[in-house]
């Protein structure tokens, strides 16, 4: 008999928030009409569509016309980085973005060059932080018309000098964009952006809806054909129970989010110390200090990714990986390439607001045997 499943992967997806689940239900009632029509049911559905962005908004602290919902927060990353350029590119064609950005951004960004732009990568150190110098030396140079910075590093956690790179941005004239993917609902956003996008499965909400939110004044223009709904940055009819269901989780995770950081933060500690000090050969990666509470990455030597992926589902553990022979492409996570990190056998473990203190010891108890078995079957014995 498998044991009983602990998730343990909410970096990708954390499960949905009662509150989320509330109001998806009631909004699948009330809020199937068009928004955009005059009747009766077309105007609580406009209601219903206001006052989620109010609530984002609110949240995010800007203005509800800065706001748009977007069908995921893939969508809403492309949209910010290829608007971003299209508005900007009387200045230049150039893109500055980290080593590390999330691929929804990298995918992005090989659209621009392969039209004729340029991106200019700026490392990240062993921890896998931004190289500041480096920043402040692209940024500067000629022709950038949008830089892109992730607030915190969706495989390791490491959180980004958001600010600072915003200040180096600001003295020149170029927008931010920021991922904040990780951070919204769970750690405060950093001030200075221009740009900025998420993702409600992220924080509990359901998948499916991405948040795109630009700044008053910046140079930001649509890639996409014209289309007059969320005004204008992204086309087609949103998934307004969706979104319903995703505002009032964002806020019921943002009103919880010091408690819960509070929380999750002395078990990612645990994990940190135990997976180092009981699992030979193992490198713990990202800062140990600058991070976000609820992720932890870790490698093994000598150890398949894969395998050890499939070893810890069947004893119940749901975890994720950015290591070599855990996609179909068999690289390395270009994030811990980026960092010079080992890659082979690497765990990420993300916590969320279900996550126990027995969940994280159970998980801990279990590791180093799972490994152990795993090297002895490769033949890898004697460590």
């Amino acid at each position: 008999m498998s044991a009983s499943p602990v998730y343990l992967d909410a970096a990708t997806a954390a499960p949905m928030h009662p509150v989320a689940r509330q109001a998806l239900l009631a909004a699948l009632d009330d809020g199937w009409a068009d928004p955009g029509k005059l009747y009766t049911q077309a105007r609580r559905a406009r209601q219903l569509l206001d006052a989620a962005r109010e609530a984002t908004a609110l949240t995010l602290g800007v203005r509800a016309d800065e706001v748009s919902f977007t069908p995921s927060g893939t969508t809403a990353a492309h949209g910010a980085v290829l608007g971003g350029l299209t508005g900007r590119r009387r200045v230049g064609s150039t893109l500055v973005h980290s080593a590390i950005e999330h691929s929804a951004v990298l995918h992005a960004a090989e659209r621009h060059v392969g039209a004729g732009g340029t991106a200019t990568v700026v490392p990240v150190d062993r921890s896998g932080r931004l190289d500041l110098t480096a920043w402040s030396t692209a940024v500067r140079a000629p022709g950038v018309a949008l830089a892109a910075l992730i607030t915190a590093s969706h495989e390791v956690g490491t959180v980004q000098p958001v600010a600072e790179a915003a200040a180096a941005c600001a003295d020149v004239g170029v927008p931010l964009y920021v991922d904040a993917a990780q951070s919204v609902g769970r750690v405060p956003v950093p001030a200075g952006w221009s740009v900025l996008t998420a993702s409600a499965h992220k924080w509990g909400g359901p998948p499916g809806v991405g948040v795109l939110a630009v700044r008053k004044g910046v140079r930001w223009e649509s890639p996409w054909p014209a289309d007059e709904r969320e005004s204008g940055r992204t086309p087609g009819v949103v998934n307004l129970p969706a979104v319903v269901a995703a505002a009032a989780s964002l806020r019921a995770a943002a009103a919880d989010a010091a408690a819960e950081a509070a929380r999750l933060a002395p078990l990612v500690d645990r994990v940190r110390e135990r997976v180092a000090a009981e699992v030979p050969d193992v490198e713990v990666v990202g800062d140990p200090v600058l991070r976000l509470p609820h992720v932890v990455t870790f490698s093994c030597l000598y150890v398949d990714g894969e395998a050890l992926l499939h070893a810890l589902d069947r004893r119940g553990f749901a975890v994720s990986s950015g290591s070599s022979c855990t996609s179909s492409t068999l690289r390395p996570s270009h994030v811990l390439e980026a960092m010079g990190v080992l890659s082979h056998g690497n765990v990420r473990v993300s916590l969320h607001r279900e996550t126990t203190e027995a969940d994280v010891e159970r998980f801990l108890t279990e590791l180093p045997g799972i490994v152990a078995g795993l090297r002895a079957e490769a033949g890898v014995v004697g460590l």
